[in-house]
């Protein structure tokens, strides 16, 4: 069985949206413009594409992701990796041809079954509606998350709002660092 990673840059009150600076948002460029730039809180994200053996995301994360992703250099490691898009809305014929093998899942009944098959760990990037319909699925295993320390108001959120039963986690990595940021790493108890 494959574990589902969920790798998420979020601010203390839970909004994940525009990290990057990508467009739209107020608050957009969050995790660059109001937090000082130190390399050691962000060793996780090196690991991530050493230990993970294929990428999921939504419609709206491979659009922005594959217009960029393929070419940098950072990213060297998911572009050879294979990616899977869970949609029910994308084309074949909008998926990129230069970053790789891209599967196209058009359900969580499907996204299940993935996870049932031989291979290692699967990253998700960005994400938000994805990652709220897996989590309320029970399809997550573990996260991974940079906790910001930003209030930022309205925004899209790692999690629903979904009432449900309580999910425990359990904390296996954690640190803190001197500018403010904490890493979380939590596996989901089943």
């Amino acid at each position: 069985m494959r574990t589902l990673i969920s790798t998420a840059f979020i601010s203390l009150d839970g909004v994940v949206e525009a990290p990057g600076g990508e467009p739209g948002y107020r608050n957009s460029g969050w995790t660059f413009k109001d937090v000082e730039f130190l390399p050691e809180a962000f060793e996780i994200k090196g690991r991530e594409q050493e230990e993970a053996t294929a990428m999921m995301m939504g419609r709206t994360s491979y659009e922005a992701f594959s217009a960029v992703w393929p070419d940098m250099e950072e990213f060297a490691d998911y572009k050879v990796m294979p990616k899977y898009v869970v949609s029910t809305t994308l084309a074949e014929e909008n998926l990129v041809s230069n970053w790789g093998e891209t599967v196209i899942l058009r359900s969580l009944d499907e996204v299940a079954a993935l996870k049932e098959t031989e291979g290692g760990p699967i990253i998700i990037h960005g994400s938000a509606t994805l990652n709220q319909a897996l989590s309320d699925a029970g399809l997550i295993d573990r996260y991974h998350l940079l906790v910001f320390p930003l209030l930022l108001g309205a925004g899209k959120r790692l999690f629903s709002t979904t009432d449900k039963d309580t999910q425990k986690l359990r904390l296996v990595e954690h640190e803190a660092y001197a500018n403010g940021l904490q890493k979380n790493v939590f596996d989901v108890v089943r």
